[in-house]
């Protein structure tokens, strides 16, 4: 591997590592903060990605960089624990829990777009010629620190833009399909609860979401490029 595919992955993994860390993170808080300690007594109130990593070192550690290795490309899961019983008791809690994840990552979405209009605001990015998902901005300066900058924030943008949409996708197991019964009467949520701890349901949401998936990402992520940069008109 050569040294800059090797720094290109070391930033794709820092950066998934800490996105993945702070929506578990928001999950575990919510449901804290909402009646339900089972995730802060198992340390997931916490942006110490430790935790987060000992509960899922296959999706957090191995497959992302196997799949780097394979593609140039991270993909992986995390997951924090909650009471299952305390959510079937309080579906619109648990609604309220399952936002907080992706809640997360739009956060982060705006945090990286807020530093990147700082940039071209202050004359040290610009808006490159060709964007994708590694390239939403670019230096001005190809010597300068900016340009050190312009892979990480670049990332963190795009795979906190995915993770955000991607969840919020209504399939199970994604947190999209746990959001659902926050608008329903709690009878009719707690039956589609117990529909959702289906196995069967599961592996066929998953299935559906990388059917779908593909063909919301690439126009979102079109949208958000042309409101990162009014009048640039990406397509």
């Amino acid at each position: 591997m050569n040294p800059q595919l090797l720094v290109e992955g070391l930033t794709w993994f820092v950066v998934f590592i800490f996105s993945t860390t702070l929506h578990e993170a928001g999950h575990a808080l919510a449901a804290w903060k909402l009646g339900d300690s089972t995730a802060y007594e198992g340390g997931q109130v916490s942006l110490n990605p430790l935790p987060h990593i000992r509960r899922e070192p296959v999706g957090m550690v191995l497959v992302p960089l196997i799949s780097f290795a394979m593609s140039h490309w991270m993909m992986g899961w995390a997951s924090a624990p909650y009471d299952p019983l305390w959510a079937h008791r309080y579906p619109k809690r648990a609604a309220l829990m399952a936002a907080a994840g992706p809640a997360a990552n739009l956060l982060l979405v705006l945090v990286a777009g807020l530093l990147i209009r700082a940039g071209v605001w202050s004359g040290i990015f610009e808006a490159p010629d060709v964007a994708n998902f590694t390239a939403v901005t670019a230096a001005v300066s190809a010597g300068s620190w900016a340009a050190a900058a312009v892979t990480p924030l670049s990332i963190l943008f795009s795979l906190n833009l995915l993770l955000f949409a991607f969840n919020l996708l209504p399939l199970p197991p994604l947190d999209g399909s746990a959001i659902l019964p926050g608008v329903m009467s709690d009878d009719m949520a707690r039956g589609f609860h117990n529909l959702l701890r289906q196995p069967m349901f599961s592996m066929i949401g998953l299935l559906a979401a990388w059917r779908v998936f593909p063909l919301v990402s690439d126009p979102l992520q079109t949208l958000a490029l042309n409101l990162l940069y009014p009048g640039a008109g990406y397509h």
